[in-house]
């Protein structure tokens, strides 16, 4: 599962997706990872750092290269780590990075997404569901394709059957939107623009309401304290796809 960069891989990956491979995720500490970073840069494929034991050193050199993200900071991490230095530290110092955050209110406790939020700044950070196929069913036990049997709880966390452990998660966006607004005291606004403008900048600029911008809207309501976005109707290029169109 794990391996080296390569860009014959990345060849073959582009081959089969016909060019659609705009993101990759990797481990700086590989040998060879820095002019894969380059070369990947220099076509317009992001370059995230992720799931990795990498040094403050190469973490640096990675963004130096051209890695622009961290995948789902703080999460696919070691349980334990040094006190400093560490690769969440260097991660969070490098204005080169934005941070992406799995904000379901398990993966990343309130005082550590509050944490890493401020040190990044809301404007280098963006919001990450990383839900599993099993997002949004009613809780209970199943047997997952990627990590066997788990259980969904009532409040969404997913985890190892019979254990405490995570299994993945299960929350959407609307979830995650809210908890931010709700536990950072960053407001609905910058909250909404983690989710829209800030992960548009990574897929063509989309994610803003502008004149020339593809009308992917979504009309909600959202009381402070509520647990998530209630939405209402999306339209896609200016079309309802869903729910009632009421105005």
């Amino acid at each position: 599962w794990v391996r080296p960069p390569s860009l014959d891989e990345f060849e073959d990956w582009q081959r089969a997706s016909d060019g659609l491979v705009g993101m990759v995720t990797l481990s700086p500490h590989h040998p060879g990872s820095l002019p894969y970073i380059e070369q990947l840069a220099a076509r317009g494929v992001h370059v995230a750092i992720g799931h990795t034991h990498a040094t403050p050193d190469e973490i640096h050199a990675a963004a130096a290269a051209g890695a622009t993200l961290s995948t789902h900071l703080g999460n696919g991490a070691h349980a334990v780590l040094p006190r400093h230095p560490n690769y969440l530290w260097s991660q969070l110092a490098d204005d080169r990075l934005t941070a992406g955050l799995i904000a379901d209110g398990h993966h990343l406790p309130p005082d550590t997404l509050v944490t890493m939020i401020r040190a990044k700044g809301a404007d280098r950070c963006v919001l990450v569901s990383d839900a599993v196929a099993l997002a949004g069913l009613p809780p209970g036990a199943y047997d997952a394709p990627v990590g066997g049997r788990v259980e969904l709880h009532e409040d969404g966390r997913l985890v190892a059957a019979g254990t405490p452990y995570l299994a993945g998660a299960a929350r959407s966006l609307a979830h995650g939107v809210a908890h931010v607004a709700r536990t950072t005291g960053i407001g609905l606004a910058a909250a909404l623009r983690m989710a829209t403008t800030g992960p548009g900048r990574f897929v063509g600029g989309r994610g803003r309401i502008a004149p020339g911008q593809p009308a992917d809207l979504l009309r909600f309501t959202f009381t402070p304290g509520d647990p998530q976005l209630t939405p209402h109707t999306t339209w896609l290029l200016g079309h309802p796809a869903t729910g009632r169109n009421d105005g």
